[in-house]
């Protein structure tokens, strides 16, 4: 690959991994599924199957919850050198979880890496196999309290598709 075609590649990949995390974080189940190969296979410890499965599979499980955020890092990619419409890739997340534990607003954090492998089909990268690796995690009760008060007229994002980020008409005349 040239130099060109390698930092293109890796763009799009970059790309890629921030469109399966905003999937997640709105609950877009359509945008989330087109990270995937239809063929794909993934393994996060409490799922193993599917790309598409995992999709259904996670965006049930977050709806339950009342606010989501996936903040990705570092994100090392790699090319195979026999095959350039294939990479390898390492990326480092920390995911806040606001759920209801008995009840309780409670904040949980679990961070980790992607352990990754992607396929370039008809010129399009995609996940071929994602791995999920935790490194640590915590649970503790909700502590924003300072949102109701001090930060009452912050603008507060939503957990599903009426998100903002979703309204070009509003951002284009802001």
């Amino acid at each position: 690959m040239t130099d060109l075609a390698t930092l293109i590649a890796k763009d799009a990949i970059r790309d890629l991994a921030s469109r399966y995390m905003r999937g997640q974080d709105r609950l877009d189940h359509t945008l989330q599924l087109a990270t995937f190969w239809p063929d794909s296979t993934t393994d996060y410890g409490i799922f193993k199957g599917s790309g598409p499965d995992f999709v259904d599979f996670a965006q049930n499980l977050l709806t339950e919850h009342l606010a989501n955020q996936h903040i990705i890092g570092q994100h090392l990619i790699e090319f195979d050198p026999a095959d350039p419409t294939r990479a390898y890739g390492e990326v480092y997340y920390y995911a806040f979880h606001r759920i209801l534990d008995d009840g309780a607003p409670t904040d949980m954090v679990i961070s980790g890496r992607y352990l990754d492998r992607y396929e370039q089909r008809n010129g399009e990268w995609r996940f071929a196999h994602r791995s999920e690796f935790v490194d640590w995690a915590r649970k503790e009760p909700a502590a924003d309290a300072i949102l109701t008060t001090d930060l009452a007229a912050c603008l507060m994002g939503r957990h599903d598709m009426q998100d903002r980020s979703y309204d070009r008409a509003w951002l284009a005349t802001a």
